[in-house]
């Protein structure tokens, strides 16, 4: 078979993403990912070598499109700490647009798959690169001033790892929840209080 273009690739991957954050891992037949990638069987196994390779290029694919939307939403605004609540408010809009599932498709991955899988593994090490980049921003702003460094209400202030394992659970909750039959304005509700409650541990609000 003639070798796909990087358009006809990427289009498949899309497909692909679509149909497994629907579906899952195990739940997507063969048959499926014809339908889905317009692809006979041996097509697909020339361009991706087996349904497991295809399906971590989507779970990287996933995870790079992941981190471009919050890079995005970072650099839109000045304050790393007001960057962080934009996208939780951005996350409540999940509810506005159709889209295969709202739940994060790396948190499904590692709730299907066994640990030792590796496509379980690449999900950890894309949600570690994630919670990496979290810590970061959180550097940033207590780098800039925007953290309070000490508050007996809240032990994590000022533990910009702390704060990003938080803040990275709270995402995962939100996607989650989007997934329960509430309606688009009680999302964005419930995005809007969460990212206040991220901004009160500001030394100055934003």
């Amino acid at each position: 078979m003639p070798r796909q273009t990087r358009h006809d690739r990427q289009h498949s991957l899309d497909q692909a993403l679509a149909l497994f954050w629907r579906k899952g891992y195990h739940a997507a037949s063969l048959k499926d990912l014809e339908g889905a990638l317009d692809m006979r069987p041996g097509s697909i196994y020339a361009s991706f070598g087996s349904k497991e390779r295809l399906f971590g290029e989507v779970l990287a694919r996933y995870g790079r499109q992941g981190l471009v939307e919050l890079e995005r939403t970072l650099a839109a605004n000045p304050s790393p700490l007001g960057g962080l609540a934009d996208y939780l408010r951005t996350l409540g809009g999940l509810r506005d647009m159709q889209r295969p599932c709202h739940a994060c498709l790396l948190v499904k991955t590692l709730l299907e798959l066994g640990a030792e899988e590796a496509n379980a593994r690449l999900a950890q090490e894309l949600l570690d690169g994630m919670a990496a980049r979290f810590t970061q921003v959180f550097e940033a702003a207590r780098d800039a001033g925007e953290l309070v460094e000490e508050r007996t209400d809240n032990a994590s202030a000022g533990q910009p790892a702390r704060l990003a394992r938080r803040y990275q659970a709270i995402v995962m909750g939100l996607r989650a929840h989007a997934e329960r039959p509430i309606s688009a304005a009680e999302l964005h509700e419930l995005a809007d209080d969460l990212a206040d409650d991220l901004l009160t541990l500001c030394a100055r609000r934003h």
